[in-house]
């Protein structure tokens, strides 16, 4: 076992390098459990008629939070965590934390409904980023340590370096095939759905807007 790393006892009696487990909890169950309540999110959207109250303000709310995550976790995927790779990581987490807030707002603003069921699903869906952080801040406490220094002495702290172990074509390919099939897809949908109810009520007002000047002529 290397500097740095931690063993413990598997349930073989066989020792367990943890940093190696806790990487496959990230790899294989964190980021791809992250899809679903992604989809759930999106249903509750459907269900309850965003295009006809909140619309299109609160769809690209939406986008603007996946790109606050999927920004970081494609850093993450493709580089080594360094300082500025952390920093990029925290303040992503705590701008999205900030613009959640403005998409509950901006939903019970609108008359949507939001409902029990979904304020548990936002909550999963809040408390992911942070616990992957955590995770890698344990992994990396190393640059932690660095990043609380400024980077001082660590040539590489404020540049992007690639994956010393670079993650297999594979992996991130399902990874991408599961962002297009979970998130941009449905999430996608749900904004072209928005934009053409948003068309639609244009052209009812205008078509509406003469009958009445049409209207209010006869009555004179």
């Amino acid at each position: 076992m290397s500097q740095g790393q931690a063993a413990g006892t598997g349930a073989t009696g066989r020792a367990v390098d943890v940093g190696d487990a806790t990487t496959r909890f990230l790899l294989y169950g964190l980021l791809p459990g992250w899809f679903l309540p992604g989809l759930a999110d999106w249903a509750m959207h459907r269900r309850t008629r965003i295009e006809e109250t909140a619309g299109t303000r609160e769809s690209l709310i939406h986008s603007l939070m996946m790109a606050e995550v999927g920004v970081p976790i494609a850093l993450t995927l493709r580089y080594e965590v360094n300082p500025l790779l952390l920093s990029v990581q925290l303040g992503a987490a705590a701008v999205h934390e900030a613009t959640a807030l403005w998409d509950v707002r901006t939903a019970v603003h609108s008359d949507r409904e939001v409902r029990p069921v979904e304020q548990h699903v936002h909550s999963f869906l809040e408390s992911l980023p942070f616990g992957g952080l955590a995770s890698l801040m344990c992994l990396h406490a190393d640059q932690v340590r660095s990043l609380l220094r400024g980077g001082r002495g660590d040539p590489d702290a404020w540049r992007l370096v690639p994956r010393r172990r670079p993650l297999s074509p594979g992996y991130l390919a399902g990874i991408g095939v599961a962002v297009g099939a979970c998130v941009l897809l449905p999430y996608g949908e749900e904004l072209l759905r928005c934009r053409r109810a948003a068309k639609a009520r244009k052209r009812r007002a205008r078509g509406e807007s003469p009958q009445r000047r049409a209207g209010d002529g006869k009555r004179t």
